[in-house]
């Protein structure tokens, strides 16, 4: 039998629209590794050890599946909108239920909201990475949404690259905030966070993104 073609997530949005269910899993998982990023930013410690970032991307996919006919949009911008808006809600009911009292009140509002503009920050910084290498995508990938390249990049990369750069744009958070949580010298993060973003850059023009 033949290898499926290879259909960008635009096109295969487009079929997934018509009702094809293979379709729509096969769009869904070029996601993976950016949902699996915003999860990450927005899961505490205590929070992971009870449940794992693609536990909640997991769950993610499966009500976006089972629920795609309620998506209205046309667009790739449109549909992750809809993915993030998803995960927030996932990620909102795990606070709820491991970290924030069993009743319901009003700090679930507040955490709901806090974390929906958390994940679209975490999303236009991931967005920004590109533009701190001083580059923009080329020509041949200027179709595709710039955080799913670069979230795919950063799965590729080591865990230690990867997670000091998560910390820094992702999080926001200042080096000497970032070594406290890393366990390292303030100097020896800052070492770490050179290579890693040289090693993006690498990665980037090799694979002829920018």
């Amino acid at each position: 039998m033949g290898s499926q073609p290879v259909c960008s997530p635009r096109e295969l949005l487009v079929r997934a629209k018509r009702g094809v269910s293979e379709d729509i899993g096969r769009l869904l998982q070029t996601y993976t590794n950016y949902l699996n990023l915003l999860a990450v930013t927005q899961m505490d410690p205590k929070l992971r050890a009870r449940l794992g970032p693609s536990d909640v991307v997991q769950e993610t996919f499966y009500e976006a599946q089972r629920d795609f006919h309620q998506f209205r949009g046309h667009t790739e911008q449109e549909f992750m909108a809809w993915l993030r808006q998803i995960l927030v809600n996932n990620l909102s009911r795990l606070v709820e239920r491991h970290v924030l009292a069993a009743k319901r009140d009003v700090r679930r509002e507040v955490s709901l909201e806090r974390m929906r503009n958390a994940v679209e920050l975490s999303t236009a910084r991931l967005e920004a990475v590109l533009a701190d290498q001083g580059a923009s995508p080329s020509a041949s990938v200027q179709d595709r949404e710039h955080a799913i390249l670069l979230a795919d990049q950063l799965a590729e990369m080591p865990a230690d690259h990867r997670e000091v750069l998560v910390l820094r744009h992702l999080q926001g958070l200042p080096f000497k905030e970032v070594a406290r949580r890393m366990d390292r010298s303030h100097g020896a993060v800052r070492m770490l966070w050179l290579r890693a973003i040289g090693s993006l850059r690498q990665r980037l023009q090799e694979k002829d993104l920018i």
